[in-house]
């Protein structure tokens, strides 16, 4: 029987410097494959592998698709490109975003459990929001191991204490031990893959993320879960509510996917946007209302500009709420958190 030679690791902002200390614990002969999905911009180029190639024993590569799988070697999911396992092989794709993201952390631990079972070992390690938790309850639902970063160490907390909330999780251990643990556990053998069946959602959500033509052209198919009442902020079509475990999670026709926080922060900033649209608007109408009322006044014409001059009183005051709403910040507050910290994330794998 295989060992758990299928490591799939997700992390977000403050990650390259927990990946960094993994790597460097791992030995040059690990009889396993590591796959890595790190949120970063998605027209930012990425030095991660080369970074953590220099950090270990280990080799690390941006894969190209269909690439085949090798143990001791560390697979980096490239830049706006999702990163999937299939058999004996590596997917990099451009498919649809999950929560927010692409590359996302849900995706490749989804289709690894598929593929391989109990023979997965998943890892979840600092970030906000909760990216990978969905991923992890896919890898225990096909019989694989779970561990999470200590969130009171994580530089950003979110993502371990998700998992924590909605997994049961097998190991929680501080940065230094993750390392330990993988070598342990590739060189143990897996529980046997009877009994854990692969469930057809988890099937059809990893087509639907390799838009599978054949899925996506035909309207029955599909659908995961159940229609709700609610529409995909990124492209308006409706979504179906999926509930896994306790967690209820949101997909839609052409693929969007989102938790409910990442939902929450993608609405944020969709209003967020539509604000700033409707500012740039008002200042544009009362540019106009105080020139025609000018021209008014300038022709004798004072009913119309007495018109035009109570235009633009309207406009400042609509103009004047939108202000204070932007002001105040409609965006949560742990979302601007990990923007701010995966762009200067990706500006340190640039350097």
């Amino acid at each position: 029987m295989p060992g758990h030679d299928i490591i799939v690791i997700g992390a977000s902002a403050g990650g390259v410097e927990a990946l960094v200390t993994i790597t460097r614990t791992l030995p040059p002969d690990l009889p396993a494959a590591v796959f890595v999905v790190l949120h970063i911009p998605a027209h930012s180029p990425s030095l991660l592998a080369n970074i953590l190639s220099r950090s270990g024993p280990l080799k690390a590569v941006q894969p190209m698709d269909r690439e085949g799988v090798e143990h001791g070697c560390i697979y980096v999911a490239p830049p706006d490109q999702h990163l999937l396992v299939e058999n004996g092989k590596v997917r990099v794709v451009h498919g649809p975003r999950e929560n927010r993201h692409r590359p996302a952390i849900d995706p490749l631990f989804r289709s690894a459990a598929q593929v391989y079972g109990p023979r997965v070992v998943g890892v979840i390690l600092t970030g906000a929001l909760d990216d990978g938790t969905a991923g992890l309850l896919a890898v225990k639902r096909r019989g694989g191991i779970a561990v999470v970063q200590n969130p009171q160490e994580a530089l950003y907390s979110g993502m371990p204490l998700s998992a924590l909330r909605n997994v049961t999780v097998d190991y929680t251990l501080p940065l230094a031990n993750i390392g330990i643990l993988l070598r342990k556990l590739a060189g143990e053998k897996a529980k046997e893959e009877e009994g854990y069946l692969v469930p057809e959602d988890m099937e059809k959500e990893t087509s639907i993320v390799e838009m599978d033509p054949s899925l996506m052209h035909d309207s029955e198919r599909v659908g995961v879960g159940v229609p709700s009442a609610f529409s995909c902020p990124e492209c308006g079509g409706v979504l179906w509510e999926i509930q896994d475990g306790a967690m209820q999670r949101f997909r839609c026709r052409v693929g969007h996917a989102y938790t409910i926080e990442s939902m929450l922060a993608e609405q944020s900033e969709t209003l967020e946007n539509a604000l700033w649209a409707a500012l740039k608007t008002l200042q544009e109408s009362a540019d106009l209302s105080r020139r025609m009322a000018q021209q008014a006044r300038n022709r004798g014409q004072h009913w119309a500009a007495q018109r035009f001059e109570e235009r633009l009183h309207n406009v400042k005051q609509r103009m004047t709420l939108i202000r204070q709403a932007l002001m105040k910040g409609e965006v949560e507050i742990g979302v601007n958190a990990e923007a701010t910290a995966i762009k200067q994330q990706s500006q340190d794998l640039d350097e």
